[in-house]
């Protein structure tokens, strides 16, 4: 009789890299409950309370017979016509929520779906390096491959872009792109959306863009999008999640929309997987997007507050850190005594000696060697804190154990 002993035996799981996260996580939790007072800015998991109306309008949804039921994958009509609203009303951009919007287990799920749906076995996707896993992974776990493109500081993205699409072995079928960036925080030009539909145009590929940071700007007004361009509607699935925007990342509520064929190729798959969102939370998602613009402004003010205050107070600790235009991280270098360690014993070493948690740049690809990147996600007094632990460390250098 076969057993199993290890998930690699599996052969889709074995070309799923185990996240390198999970050994830094372990490392974080071992130092606090040896009574270490770690300031962890490793996670991605806003620290604020979802606004009040929000939970007040889940606590009456949650007592409607009619939402206790199973619901279409697609999302409950009231909610897609709340996710068109906000489309028209941030973006100017006009959608009909039958057939061009999709609602999502978060943005994170929609895009494996999307993927899972668009790219067939064998073929290609072009997704960005260093990046949030899904957008590299998704096509691995379709058993497609990922054809990378360059991102980050000092990186012409879309010259990135062609040349990927140049020496790829075969011809991508579309192209994955997140602007504002996780992990590198990159922002996008509406003229460089503009040239990547005309890119997708020429060689008839289809676009997945994530926007799931596209609220927190801090400088330069709003973050574009790919369906404001001439064009977009017809090769385009766009992802937002309302995770950052409203501090719901448990509540785990996301929604696309686009073109109505790659709407619908989603929902297909959808309907084999997953009846959707419990409806109380659905109908708590139409209250967070009609009502609480304010509250997205207000979120966002304290993000910019504390990358201040980090780029600030890392700097005079001697560590100095790139400012982020938007998102809620921060992209920084290795400091260069450290920086032949590599990401993963840097970020090891910083919470073993110093009790600061960072991301491991290498945990979101070979490109992110050399880099951490740094939630923002603790107040000013603990970022002071962490610089001081931090200047410390960094005085002592990498020789010294």
């Amino acid at each position: 009789m076969k057993t199993f002993h290890e998930p690699e035996v599996f052969p889709r799981v074995k070309q799923l890299p185990l996240y390198v996260f999970t050994i830094t996580d372990r490392l974080r939790d071992e130092a606090i409950a040896r009574g270490v007072d770690v300031v962890d800015f490793s996670m991605g998991n806003p620290d604020g309370a979802t606004p009040p109306r929000i939970v007040e309008r889940l606590k009456a949804a949650a007592g409607e017979p009619r939402l206790h039921r199973y619901l279409n994958p697609r999302g409950v009509p009231e909610l897609r016509k709340a996710a068109a609203r906000w489309w028209k009303r941030k973006h100017a951009v006009e959608l009909d929520p039958e057939r061009e919007v999709i609602i999502t287990i978060g943005s994170k799920e929609g895009i494996g779906h999307a993927i899972l749906a668009l790219v067939g076995e064998g073929e290609a996707l072009l997704a960005p390096t260093p990046t949030y896993p899904i957008h590299a992974f998704g096509a691995v776990i379709a058993d497609a491959s990922t054809v990378p493109v360059k991102v980050g500081p000092g990186v012409d993205f879309f010259g990135s872009l062609v040349e990927a699409a140049e020496r790829s072995e075969q011809r991508p079928k579309g192209l994955v792109v997140n602007f504002p960036g996780n992990p590198t925080a990159a922002v996008a030009t509406p003229e460089l959306f503009e040239k990547i539909v005309r890119f997708a145009e020429a060689r008839d590929l289809f676009i997945i863009s994530d926007l799931a940071y596209s609220d927190i700007v801090f400088d330069g007004g709003t973050a574009p999008t790919m369906l404001q361009v001439p064009g977009a509607r017809e090769r385009t699935l766009e992802f937002m999640s309302l995770s950052k925007s409203y501090n719901m990342p448990g509540w785990r509520v996301g929604f696309a929309a686009g073109n109505a064929a790659m709407v619908g190729a989603v929902a297909r798959v959808k309907s084999y997987l997953d009846y959707g969102l419990f409806g109380a939370v659905q109908m708590a998602a139409v209250t967070a997007l009609d009502e609480c613009d304010d509250d997205v402004a207000a979120i966002r003010d304290k993000y910019r507050r504390r990358r201040d205050a980090l780029v600030r107070h890392f700097g005079a600790a001697g560590w100095p850190v790139p400012s982020p235009a938007a998102s809620m991280f921060a992209w920084a270098p290795i400091p260069e005594p450290f920086r032949p360690l590599g990401s993963l014993e840097f970020v090891k070493r910083l919470i073993d000696e110093a009790g600061v948690s960072v991301a491991p740049g290498i945990g979101f690809g070979k490109a992110g060697e050399g880099w951490v990147r740094i939630a923002l996600l603790v107040d000013d007094d603990r970022i002071a804190l962490a610089a001081e632990r931090i200047g410390a460390f960094l005085a002592k250098g990498p020789s010294a154990r």
